[in-house]
């Protein structure tokens, strides 16, 4: 393709995309639409399962979503938090104990070379339960945010808890699912999310 044909393609396709949208706001649909795509996927992967199964795995599905954006939330909060505070090597001043878990647990996803997945996050490899001893062995650079010791070690030895349940593919009552996204809210609203 020569210089002025790349040109125009890339151009005209810049038109399409911006017009593209106008249209897509007027609720006229073009192009695939990804979340359908992806929740039939979703259906198709588990329609070999009895209906109970399904909808539990889908409202566990959602829990576990908030789970998972509030658990590392908290690792990029104690990251920021701490290397504004601490400088570039916060890590090395973490608690010992906390931080040879990490290590060690970093050395075996490292072994295990047949399993792919981010493996240089050191504070991805701390047990969510650290999470909360980080802060409070750092207490000065966190107090100034989070309302006391008590309100942190509170809501995240609760919200472990229901993580190791739900963790373990076990089924929560609808009072857990509450707990959680209250506990996860108050967080939120907290830290100023």
């Amino acid at each position: 393709m020569k210089h002025k044909e790349l040109r125009d393609f890339l151009f005209r396709g810049l038109l399409f995309e911006a017009e593209a949208s106008v249209f897509q706001k007027a609720g006229i649909k073009i192009g695939a639409d990804q979340t359908e795509t992806e929740e039939h996927l979703l259906a198709e992967a588990l329609a070999a399962f009895p209906v109970n199964l399904r909808n539990n795995a889908l409202e566990m599905a959602r829990l576990y979503a908030v789970l998972f954006s509030f658990e590392n939330h908290v690792r990029e909060f104690i990251r920021q938090t701490l290397s504004e505070n601490e400088g570039v090597d916060w890590i090395d001043k973490l608690p010992q104990k906390v931080k040879q878990h990490a290590e060690t647990r970093q050395q075996t996803a490292h072994q295990d070379s047949w399993l792919e997945g981010e493996k240089t996050d050191l504070l991805g490899f701390l047990d969510f339960g650290h999470l909360a001893q980080v802060i409070l062995n750092k207490w000065e650079h966190f107090e100034s945010i989070i309302p006391s010791q008590h309100w942190l070690k509170q809501r995240m030895d609760e919200l472990e808890k229901s993580r190791n349940f739900i963790a373990h593919n076990r089924m929560l009552l609808p009072s857990e699912f509450q707990r959680m996204y209250m506990y996860i809210a108050d967080w939120n609203r907290v830290v100023g999310l």
